[in-house]
């Protein structure tokens, strides 16, 4: 598909671009005010980049073409590889999630009731911390709005509102 290969191109690019810059994604991210994770998407053209936070990133990255700015302030087309659930690190995070899933879905429905996390109104980041044993801790945030599932009455339905 020609999007998948412009995709891949401009990502490649935009990550020989961020190593060249000698900068991490949290040192990127503190000098945007965004997070790490969504560092990271920008770069992997899996996020938009906003008009008003292109001059920022452009200061942190000042060798990002404006044509590739340009690039990154287009909606992007979200996708993953399937092939990514065997990198260990990916398939330790999907592992942990189902692991832990229904106990988290289930103190969701206690603490807010019949609802989800968004993945859209939705903060991400990585942090590194240290445990009472003095070892390093992966410290991952998921920050989502809640969105309860709602009853679902006729009336309400939009497309009936208006028929005759």
């Amino acid at each position: 598909m020609a999007g998948e290969t412009s995709k891949l191109t401009i990502t490649k690019s935009l990550l020989a671009l961020k190593q060249q810059s000698g900068k991490s994604y949290s040192q990127i991210a503190e000098e945007t005010g965004l997070t790490n994770v969504f560092i990271a998407q920008l770069f992997r053209r899996q996020a938009q980049l906003k008009p008003d936070t292109a001059a920022k990133l452009q200061a942190a990255v000042p060798n990002i073409p404006v044509e590739l700015l340009h690039e990154m302030m287009k909606p992007p087309m979200r996708s993953y590889d399937p092939n990514l659930i065997q990198e260990p690190a990916v398939y330790r995070l999907n592992e942990a999630v189902m692991h832990f899933g229904e106990s988290i879905k289930e103190i969701i429905n206690e603490e807010f009731g019949d609802g989800i996390m968004s993945a859209i109104d939705f903060y991400c980041s990585v942090d590194k911390g240290k445990g009472v044993d003095g070892k390093d801790r992966v410290v991952i945030t998921f920050d989502g709005k809640y969105l309860p599932y709602t009853e679902q009455k006729s009336e309400h339905m939009v497309s009936r509102l208006h028929r005759h």
